[in-house]
């Protein structure tokens, strides 16, 4: 059994955010959101995500961005929020290991949690601009 390593580079963010991403496309639950929402522009959005990942765990600043306006509308739910953290935990899971792979996981907790906090004030406060 190969050991895995740690996210170190920006091929590991690339090989992390690439089969995150297949897997969330093929989803039955998030698939079609995914897919509705970025139409032809997946590989833009992949860019960005690379380049936010980068930022954030190799802290290479290479994002400037503020996703939070972009997901406030999004149809979604606590189910939606959760099947994305288990993918992606689990995409971790199998591709690395170490400090990075965990600081990962506790990044993507905390941006569900906020993501979800703000969709559903958003959801009962509509018309009501809270970014």
């Amino acid at each position: 059994m190969t050991q895995k390593q740690d996210i170190l580079t920006l091929d590991d963010v690339k090989l992390l955010v690439d089969t995150f991403y297949t897997r969330v496309r093929a989803d039955a639950l998030l698939g079609p959101i995914f897919d509705e929402r970025i139409q032809d522009r997946w590989a833009r959005h992949l860019d960005i995500m690379y380049r936010f990942w980068q930022t954030v765990l190799l802290e290479e600043l290479t994002y400037q961005g503020s996703p939070g306006a972009k997901h406030i509308t999004l149809p979604v739910g606590a189910e939606h929020f959760d099947r994305w953290i288990s993918i992606f935990y689990a995409t971790l899971d199998e591709l690395f290991s170490g400090e990075k792979a965990e600081e990962a996981k506790w990044r993507a907790q905390k941006m569900a949690d906020m993501f979800a906090s703000k969709i559903e004030y958003y959801k009962q406060h509509s018309g009501r601009s809270i970014l």
